[in-house]
């Protein structure tokens, strides 16, 4: 929410209750940031030259030199404020990958970088120029806070920080000057001013939820069978500070072929390829496959034109639910396991879990900061084993993208871990490719590559079933 100060005229934004949240729950080992990962033709540029494109960009994206300022006693929700001391050479870094430069290296590098907390002092970005791939080609890491982005809206931040062509007309970026950092009083009389006025909009906000009524109680309705907790499996348990990152890959054409030839939508092939993967992954460790692992499944609830630039002030908030499903790793037939899944997902856009968990999300306001801190922090820490992993599903742009005038290849996203989640899976289409980024904890998913190998050979018995002819 964005609010003006009468007395030096300088506006700041609240983060919304979804928003915070993603820094409440963040600790020594849940680190609550995002992150793509391309690959790009060589040869690599200077670093001068990746600055100068970012730089040029920055009065598209404030927040890139905003950072978060946290309200005394907790009494409001932090604000995004100008940095004083931004300074694009801190954020914008290079490195070189080990010999000789192959996939286990660029992976062991993502962990690494990922396993990082972002410094809270500064706006919550990085961007990581990763160079001596193999072939000439170079990698370029973009790290940003979730509560920053989602996934929806961060595919249309890296449409703006990328290039569209190769060489684009470059025009002189306005000189930044940093509003006044406002002191610990005026963060504090203003949220205590904001509480004093807002009773009339949390009763707007109420009546607008009320005619959301009946969604919502179909939605938590449809919940209540996943409360349940799951069998006990390695997938579960406490998590450390340092991440595991591997990638499976696929193709729209591929997807398309699928969908012909055996039925169900984009993302209902996806889960079935990931379906087989963890059904690989827990036989491969010697547990028993005839279960269910249930997924969080985070859904945009992003209307058109609420992304991005769309809404023209270039700020890049959450809009995100989810739906909970459950993965039928238990069913060997690849068709069988297509159809369970088609199935369920029908049922659950049909039971309004996503809608119910928006509307939940946006009541979370009417709470006092102070205990949706607590909240958050406590179901963080709490033994999460009503969900075995989250699994995002991101469209990204289907055109080239370019960074300092070299063509991005191929891109992979990280999706982050939190609570007792050992193992994510995040989706990014591009440009006719779809790529899986999978995040696992360190020290208890050293085979993460089993799930990966799984997700390809999902797909490859799909496809041949597919182009087997009618069933």
């Amino acid at each position: 929410m964005a609010y003006v100060d009468t007395r030096e005229g300088l506006p700041m934004d609240r983060l919304s209750p979804l928003d915070a949240s993603f820094l409440h729950m963040e600790n020594d080992v849940n680190h609550m940031h995002i992150a793509s990962v391309g690959i790009f033709e060589g040869p690599a540029p200077d670093r001068d030259e990746l600055v100068g494109m970012v730089a040029a960009k920055l009065p598209l994206v404030p927040r890139y030199r905003q950072k978060v300022r946290f309200v005394p006693f907790q009494l409001g929700r932090p604000v995004w404020v100008d940095d004083p001391h931004f300074n694009i050479d801190y954020h914008v870094r290079a490195t070189a990958l080990a010999k000789p430069g192959g996939d286990e290296q660029l992976r062991t590098l993502v962990g690494r970088v990922m396993s990082q907390p972002l410094d809270r002092s500064k706006p919550l970005w990085e961007m990581w120029m990763a160079d001596g791939l193999e072939g000439g080609q170079w990698a370029l890491l973009s790290k940003t806070h979730h509560s920053m982005v989602d996934g929806v809206s961060g595919t249309d931040l890296l449409t703006v920080v990328l290039d569209r062509e190769p060489e684009p007309p470059r025009q002189p970026s306005p000189e930044f000057h940093a509003g006044q950092e406002p002191g610990a009083a005026r963060l504090l009389a203003d949220a205590v001013a904001e509480r004093l006025v807002s009773p009339y909009e949390q009763v707007r906000a109420l009546r607008a939820a009320t005619r959301q009524v009946r969604e919502l109680g179909r939605g938590v309705r449809s919940m209540i069978g996943v409360v349940r907790p799951t069998p006990l499996s390695t997938l579960n348990g406490p998590i450390g500070p340092h991440r595991r990152w591997a990638w499976a890959r696929s193709t729209l054409d591929q997807i398309k072929v699928i969908r012909k030839g055996v039925g169900g939508t984009v993302n209902d092939v996806v889960l079935t390829a990931i379906t087989r993967g963890f059904r690989d992954l827990l036989v491969s460790r010697g547990e028993d496959p005839g279960r269910v692992v249930r997924t969080l499944v985070p859904v945009s609830v992003r209307t058109p034109g609420q992304a991005g630039p769309a809404t023209g002030d270039g700020t890049f908030n959450n809009k995100v639910s989810g739906m909970i499903a459950e993965l039928p790793v238990g069913i060997g037939d690849p068709k069988a396991r297509l159809d369970a899944i088609r199935a369920q997902m029908a049922d659950l856009k049909e039971s309004k879990q996503a809608v119910a968990g928006e509307v939940l999300t946006s009541l979370s306001g009417f709470a006092p900061p102070v205990l949706l801190t607590l909240g958050t922090r406590l179901f963080s820490r709490l033994p999460q084993r009503n969900v075995n992993t989250v699994t995002t599903n991101v469209p990204g742009p289907q055109f080239p993208l370019y960074a300092a005038g070299r063509r991005m290849l191929e891109a992979f996203p990280y999706v982050p871990l939190a609570g007792s989640v050992r193992i994510g899976v995040a989706i990014f289409s591009y440009n006719g490719l779809v790529n899986f980024g999978v995040t696992a904890d360190y020290d208890s998913s050293p085979d993460v590559d089993v799930l990966c190998r799984g997700i390809e050979e999902g797909m490859a018995e799909l496809q041949k079933l597919a182009e087997s002819g009618p069933l």
